[in-house]
């Protein structure tokens, strides 16, 4: 793909991408490729396929694709904490979950107020280590991306796991499924997908933003963006505070302002995104069953 795989809807978008650029297609072969997640220090990506329940991982020196670990708890959104460790939102085990540096695995969050919860779906931390996640049902709906459960929260809701006492808080809890989550490059802000449409006619898909207050309180300040092509999933910020997400027809680049400036077209439905590379600059891209990247002019927000 070449560099007509970028559209340009605001004239704001030209500097955001280099003319002779191309998407690469780096592997393909999965049933629902998510979470992609950077690590710096080994220069290699970590993503989810979710339906195969197993994690991969592209060497970014090599470009040689491995399985990084299966089964994998039909895991969906990963990041990497501030100390280099993996963070997982898994469906079937209902759990975060954290990587250690040794090599094992252990749960973060699997419960609220003594029940299980839904199917955790994306998760990011914030500098003072604090972990939000997001719980829709999605992996207790049935077998394909998880387990068919019932349910035992009362509803989906964005939680909140403190850094010091490992507490479990819900910090919002008026979403219909809530799904991809990022904070602004200041982390003022906190951006949330809410993706109901899948399960309620006219429902909601878009993305809400709201100040971040202390203690991680949360004050809403309404529908930041209306999605245009399909539903927005995942996304990432870069160091202006644009942001990148998923889309039916690619990636949407919308301007702090809620312009849509700008696509990134991809021949597959885009689940999530992350910046990697040794400056930030190379988007990594989940497509339905492929993974793709394209090298750009921005860097995104680092978090890791």
């Amino acid at each position: 793909m070449a560099a007509s795989s970028f559209e340009i809807l605001d004239k704001r978008f030209r500097r955001l991408f280099v003319g002779n650029a191309e998407v690469d297609k780096l592997y393909t072969g999965c049933r629902w490729a998510e979470g992609p997640a950077y690590f710096a220090a080994g220069q290699y990506l970590i993503w989810s396929d979710i339906p195969n329940n197993r994690m991969l991982r592209l060497d970014g020196c090599s470009g040689a694709v491995s399985a990084f670990r299966q089964p994998a708890g039909n895991s969906n959104g990963n990041t990497v904490d501030r100390q280099g460790r993996l963070v997982t939102c898994e469906h079937g085990g209902r759990r975060v979950s954290r990587t250690e540096i040794d090599g094992s695995v252990i749960t973060l969050a699997d419960k609220h107020d003594g029940k299980r919860l839904n199917s955790p779906n994306d998760v990011v931390v914030k500098s003072d280590g604090s972990i939000w996640f997001t719980d829709p049902s999605y992996g207790i709906d049935s077998d394909y991306e998880g387990n068919l459960s019932e349910r035992e929260q009362s509803g989906n809701f964005v939680y909140r796991i403190d850094p010091k006492s490992g507490e479990v808080r819900v910090v919002a809890d008026d979403f219909v499924q809530p799904n991809g989550l990022a904070f602004s490059p200041d982390e003022s802000l906190l951006y949330i997908v809410d993706t109901g449409r899948t399960h309620r006619e006219n429902g909601p898909a878009h993305i809400r933003s709201f100040a971040v207050g202390d203690g991680g309180k949360l004050a809403g300040r309404g529908v930041f963006v209306e999605c245009t092509a399909g539903l927005f999933d995942g996304f990432r910020l870069d160091t202006a505070g644009r942001i990148w997400t998923s889309a039916a027809d690619g990636v949407h680049c919308y301007d702090p302002d809620g312009t849509l400036i700008g696509k990134v077209l991809v021949p597959e439905v885009v689940a999530n995104v992350c910046f990697g590379g040794p400056k930030r600059n190379y988007l990594y891209i989940c497509g339905t069953t492929s993974l793709y990247g394209v090298r750009l002019p921005v860097n995104g927000v680092k978090t890791y």
